[in-house]
């Protein structure tokens, strides 16, 4: 009892340091103690901690976030499959447990990799041109060697402030040098490396199964970290206006041409998505369907924007809407968690062009400007977490009214 109760415990160590959310975490947890032959059990979960009872066994412990390794997830996910089914005894989910926590993240050259290829697809994705494009890969080198090797060692906080700032004036950098064509995109595009994805979107998923405290508490920290990443290119700005007597004066957004058309915007959506999936840690095999799904809600969100005419804020909804159900779709396929698929998909939809904009308008006291881009970034926001919670409770309502097998 107690040794099933302790694994169960473990592996909800291991989903909730590696963000996953409340609610399955807690599924996991039951079917993992029920599976070894606990009955007896209570679990209670909170955004950084858990607190298990059962006979003779309580513990309570603050477990806070390491890093997001999407591969921890998936692993404890089939360990809670196979537990259920009676697949396992204690000793064979110990050596599993063991197992996925000892598990090596991804390599350094695949994280690189996946940071540059990220941020130069979403510099094209935000208007850049493919000279843009190949500067902002080559800032994404640079900035995925500091997340990469000194970013660990800094607090959260710091570590996308530093990173921020860091993007920001390479870029300010290469423009000044006549390298690239449009600062902004390939600023935004830069940034996007450093955006919250987990909390930003677990947080939603939290309120939509009602976990209202654990939802809240992730959104709070996902918003205080675009607060740093804005910050960073604030003082990316004041550092280079310092340095040459003046901050630099940008145009209005630009958007290239070339890099407009569907199939370059697809395509970028794409390696965009799968770069980030290499962000979060997914296993390899998960690549090409978050890519898939990325690129999904992407095109639906162009169509909306393009074809029918409609605000950022409701294509923004569209998308979303279009990525959660395509990510759980894609799960029930796959067997896999639907986060995983949901967190790298949703990338291409976090409003990165309103954080920029209004980092810069706050920097040169245009504060109607700074005013108007973030209460868009906010709409867009908003729009992404009702749709998120829509599509929750959607398919949680096709669940209820589905017919039982005889």
């Amino acid at each position: 009892m107690q040794q099933a109760l302790s694994l169960a415990y473990e592996a909800g160590n291991i989903l909730l340091e590696n963000g996953a959310e409340i609610s399955r975490v807690e599924d996991s947890m039951n079917s993992i103690a029920d599976g070894l032959g606990a009955k007896d059990h209570s679990f209670f979960i909170l955004s950084n901690g858990i607190i298990a009872t059962g006979d003779d066994y309580a513990k309570a412990k603050f477990i806070p976030i390491k890093g997001t390794q999407l591969s921890h997830i998936v692993a404890v996910n089939q360990l809670s499959r196979d537990a259920a089914d009676g697949l396992l005894d204690l000793d064979s989910a110990r050596r599993r447990i063991d197992q996925i926590r000892s598990m090596p993240g991804k390599p350094w050259w695949e994280f690189l990799l996946g940071i540059a290829l990220g941020v130069s697809a979403f510099c094209i994705l935000f208007g850049g041109s493919l000279i843009d494009s190949a500067v902002t890969f080559a800032v994404g080198l640079v900035v995925g060697v500091f997340m990469h090797f000194a970013s660990p060692h800094l607090s959260r906080i710091f570590g996308n402030l530093f990173g921020g700032m860091l993007g920001g004036f390479l870029c300010i950098v290469a423009a000044r040098l006549g390298l690239g064509q449009h600062l902004p995109n390939m600023i935004i595009g830069t940034i996007i490396a450093l955006v919250p994805g987990v909390p930003f979107t677990n947080g939603f998923r939290d309120i939509a199964n009602e976990d209202y405290i654990a939802g809240a508490t992730r959104l709070l920290d996902a918003f205080m970290l675009f607060l740093c990443i804005a910050g960073g290119v604030c003082l990316a700005f004041a550092t280079d206006g310092i340095m040459h007597g003046g901050i630099l004066q940008l145009d209005a957004p630009q958007v290239d041409p070339l890099t407009s058309h569907y199939a370059i915007q697809l395509a970028a959506a794409f390696i965009g998505t799968v770069g980030f999936s290499i962000l979060f840690g997914a296993p390899r095999s998960c690549y090409l369907d978050c890519g898939l799904a990325g690129m999904a809600g992407w095109l639906v969100y162009l169509l909306m924007l393009r074809q029918a005419g409609l605000t950022p804020a409701v294509a923004a909804f569209a998308g979303a809407f279009c990525v959660d159900l395509t990510s759980h779709l894609t799960a029930r396929l796959r067997k896999c968690p639907s986060s995983v698929y949901l967190i790298c998909g949703i990338i291409p939809l976090v409003p990165g062009g309103g954080i920029f904009w209004t980092a810069y308008y706050l920097t040169t006291d245009q504060l109607h400007s700074a005013s108007a881009t973030g209460i868009t970034a906010i709409k867009i926001t908003i729009a992404i977490a009702i749709a998120i919670i829509s599509s929750k409770s959607l398919i949680n309502k096709l669940k209820r009214h589905r017919p039982k097998a005889a």
